[in-house]
């Protein structure tokens, strides 16, 4: 079966930066798509970024545009979130997903859109 399986996730200061990964096993990793979303705390579940798994093109939400990268290392079928210039603002639960279907679709960054979600990594800026 799919596993999503999600680390990297702490506390840093305003500004700083952390490193996400989510390792994908049972799943036909290049041939894909796959996205990372944040929850904070009374909100709804919203994308960040997305990543085509087989062509490596890659889409962001407006609020982290030129901050975050999302990117990935087919050979061990992990994708990452990299997170810079950290706000408090940031602060949430960062989840991977992975669509079931074996393409991105226009609208990446509803969640309804992934059959397959990772338990989370939680993120804290102060």
């Amino acid at each position: 079966h799919v596993q999503l399986v999600e680390s990297g996730g702490g506390s840093v200061q305003a500004g700083g930066s952390l490193r996400l990964s989510c390792a994908a096993s049972g799943y036909t990793y290049n041939r894909n798509c796959m996205a990372w979303f944040r929850q904070a705390p009374g909100k709804d579940r919203k994308g960040d970024a997305r990543i085509a798994t087989g062509s490596g093109n890659t889409y962001y939400a407006d609020s982290v545009k030129g901050r975050f990268t999302i990117s990935q290392d087919n050979a061990k079928n992990t994708m990452y979130l990299q997170l810079a210039s950290l706000k408090p603002e940031d602060t949430a639960m960062y989840y991977c997903a992975a669509v079931s279907r074996g393409y991105c679709i226009t609208a990446w960054a509803d969640r309804r859109g992934y059959g397959y979600w990772g338990q989370g990594t939680q993120v804290t800026v102060s």
